[in-house]
């Protein structure tokens, strides 16, 4: 039973991040309209599709939930939804697909890092030359960045970092969530949560669209449309019902190393992009954040615990 638990957690945890890689594409599918108007779209999307979905659950979910856990929908939706995806997307279309998804690549030391003090945690010192190789990684990114594309990439490479700290604060509170309900699945949690991203990105959308027809066509209109409730389908309702399934079924110790897969999808849909083969740094990055990763996972290994 442990072991399929924990087959059925990496494997959710691996297609979510395929899934979520998709993410770092639709800056660039959209490049004319602005990141508060994605942000707002994408989560606009997310909340309808998941209240028509939740809607045979709504009155079981209002019975169960109390305004502890709503409270916490609030926080878990601005911070890995609104904030997290204004950051991302203001990094993608300041400094291009890759440097972002190798920022992103920081999580699952970070998630590590946060979830030390949980139960099965490791003794920081093990977890050194893990920190050491994604720090080497970081500095590689941060290299390129700024001898690239100046200004413009230090904003991105700025941005990236925020969405790396808001979608740590998620991954944590989130995972330490789903392991306290009881009676509530995770795709209803995460349908409930997007019920009340759906409201937090009303509150974007007038400043996000006041006076935006100005510029775009009708079908621009409809392009933009499409790529966000294509966004929210396949990586908020997917994506996210995935991921929950992995956060419940391992540990957060070991879930953290999940959101590596994120990052290495994410890398090869925006290689695949911007049509080209990873620059040196850019190998070097990748190579030392996987190894940085691997480094994590044999120093939980090592306590019989990985």
């Amino acid at each position: 039973m442990v072991i399929n638990q924990t087959s059925l957690g990496i494997g959710s945890g691996i297609l979510a991040g395929a899934l979520w890689g998709l993410v770092f594409l639709a800056p660039q599918l959209t490049s004319g309209f602005l990141p508060l108007q994605l942000s707002a779209g994408r989560y606009l999307a997310y909340g309808l599709v998941a209240a028509v979905l939740i809607a045979p659950s709504w009155r079981r979910l209002l019975r169960v939930l109390s305004w502890k856990e709503w409270r916490a929908l609030l926080w878990l939706a601005f911070t890995g939804n609104i904030l997290y995806y204004v950051f991302l997307a203001t990094a993608v279309q300041a400094g291009g697909v890759a440097m972002p998804s190798l920022v992103i690549g920081l999580l699952p030391i970070a998630v590590t890092l946060v979830g030390s003090r949980d139960r099965h945690a490791v003794p920081l010192r093990r977890l050194l030359p893990s920190l050491a190789l994604s720090a080497a990684g970081l500095a590689c990114i941060s290299w390129q960045s700024v001898s690239s594309t100046g200004a413009d990439s230090l904003l991105g490479l700025g941005c990236a970092a925020g969405a790396l700290v808001s979608w740590t604060i998620y991954a944590v509170s989130n995972s330490r969530w789903l392991g306290r309900l009881e009676g509530v699945s995770g795709h209803d949690w995460n349908l409930a949560m997007g019920v009340v991203t759906g409201l937090e990105a009303l509150l974007l959308a007038v400043p996000a669209f006041a006076g935006a027809d100005a510029g775009h066509s009708n079908a621009q209109w409809l392009h933009f449309a499409g790529v966000v409730t294509s966004v929210a389908i396949l990586c908020s309702i997917l994506g996210n019902a995935l991921w929950n399934v992995a956060s419940r079924a391992l540990p957060l110790s070991l879930m953290g190393q999940m959101i590596v897969f994120e990052t290495l999808f994410a890398s090869l849909y925006g290689f695949l992009w911007e049509e080209r083969w990873p620059s040196a740094l850019e190998w070097a990055a990748m190579g030392l954040l996987v190894g940085g990763v691997v480094a994590c996972a044999r120093a939980h290994a090592s306590t019989g615990h990985g």
